[in-house]
């Protein structure tokens, strides 16, 4: 299933929470049959106790829920919810719970976001059930509908079997849970593909952007909240760059960043990239926790960050998109945020302070500690 394009799909691009919350709700409120919902960050606050609620009422019409929860990003979801949602029926399991294992395994995170309801409408993006999602960071979902939805019902139920979960929800619900896909053959056609990565062991996400910074003739064009990109990456930037390429990165600004030390980490990259003719913008609004890349006409988006811990760490995912309609949409999107962002000067990033500079070497040696504990 890994990697294969399809055909017949539609997207709908949902920026900002005013639109993806209510969409994903409004599907969960019509399920008749079952809901997936895979997440890294669920904890106790407004956005849990409306989700909580949602599905428990789900189960009451009849609907199988399956709850499939990182043991680590769940941490600060109180007891009494969690005893809420296996009261009111919700088949709930921890992926990777820590424990007295290796280190290795302990940073093995789940860091997917998905929903599917009814094995026919998906939601992927950087989102999770966390009240910060509601007004302090920039965050975009996909809607998806199609062939691809099976994929992604597949990459659930594998991990929803796998011996590193945990929790009384059978492992075998799964295997009754089947994908009712419309294919769209009109006008609404559209290609896409699922990918997805698990650490250093298998980085299709990563090689696929590669690879698509190669071929590109016109533009890339990436967002990410947290860049500490690989060397590869770096290069690959700067090569694409030094051709003509329009380069363009999208990175938060120091407005409430909930990782600082990672953005100075990243930061000690900008000189060299900047002098290739990559253009940097850093958005100033709110911290912006969203995760898409567009290159030419393809586009990707999910829950992948390029940074050291998502590449080399966590399970990902993300939803390739080929279709012209849908990469103007976020070109779009993209231009808007360029608008709201400060664009880098080279030259004035060349005298930043030393105090600057400080905090990136210092935040780049402990990313380095961190990239070698692998």
């Amino acid at each position: 299933m890994q990697g294969i394009w399809r055909d017949g799909n539609h997207f709908t691009l949902l920026p900002e929470a005013t639109r993806f919350l209510p969409a994903m709700f409004e599907a969960i409120e019509h399920a008749r049959d079952s809901i997936l919902i895979e997440l890294y960050l669920m904890e106790s606050g407004r956005l849990a106790t409306a989700l909580i609620e949602v599905l428990q009422r789900a189960v009451a019409r009849g609907v199988t829920v399956l709850l499939l929860l990182d043991g680590y990003g769940a941490m600060s979801l109180a007891a009494g919810d969690r005893r809420r949602l296996e009261a009111g029926g919700v088949a709930l399991r921890l992926f990777n719970p820590l424990g007295f294992h290796s280190l290795a395994r302990n940073l093995t995170r789940d860091h997917r976001k998905l929903v599917v309801v009814d094995g026919e409408v998906a939601f992927t993006g950087g989102f999770g059930a966390v009240d910060a999602f509601l007004e302090a960071w920039y965050e975009l979902a996909v809607r998806i509908e199609g062939p691809v939805v099976a994929d992604w019902v597949r990459l659930f139920c594998r991990l929803w079997d796998s011996p590193m979960t945990r929790g009384r929800g059978d492992a075998s619900l799964v295997r009754g849970i089947e994908a009712h896909p419309r294919v769209y053959t009109d006008y609404h056609g559209m290609r896409g593909r699922v990918v997805w990565g698990q650490g250093y062991r298998y980085q299709a996400i990563r090689h696929s952007l590669q690879r698509q910074i190669g071929e590109s003739q016109r533009r890339i064009w990436i967002c990410t909240p947290y860049f500490v990109p690989t060397l590869s990456l770096r290069r690959r930037l700067v090569q694409a760059a030094r051709r003509g390429m329009d380069v363009r990165l999208l990175l938060p600004g120091d407005a409430h960043h909930d990782h600082p030390g990672v953005r100075y980490a990243g930061q000690r990259f900008y000189g060299r990239l900047l002098r290739a003719g990559v253009r940097i913008f850093e958005f100033q609004p709110i911290f912006i926790h969203a995760k898409f890349s567009l290159a030419d006409d393809w586009v990707s988006l999910g829950s992948c960050n390029f940074d050291h811990w998502s590449l080399q760490w966590n399970l990902e995912a993300n939803q390739e998109v080929d279709d012209t309609r849908f990469a103007a949409e976020v070109a779009a999107l993209f231009e808007r945020h360029f608008a709201a962002s400060r664009e880098i000067d080279p030259k004035a990033w060349s005298r930043r302070p030393r105090m600057q500079r400080l905090k990136e070497w210092l935040f780049g040696v402990l990313d380095a500690m961190v990239t070698r504990l692998r």
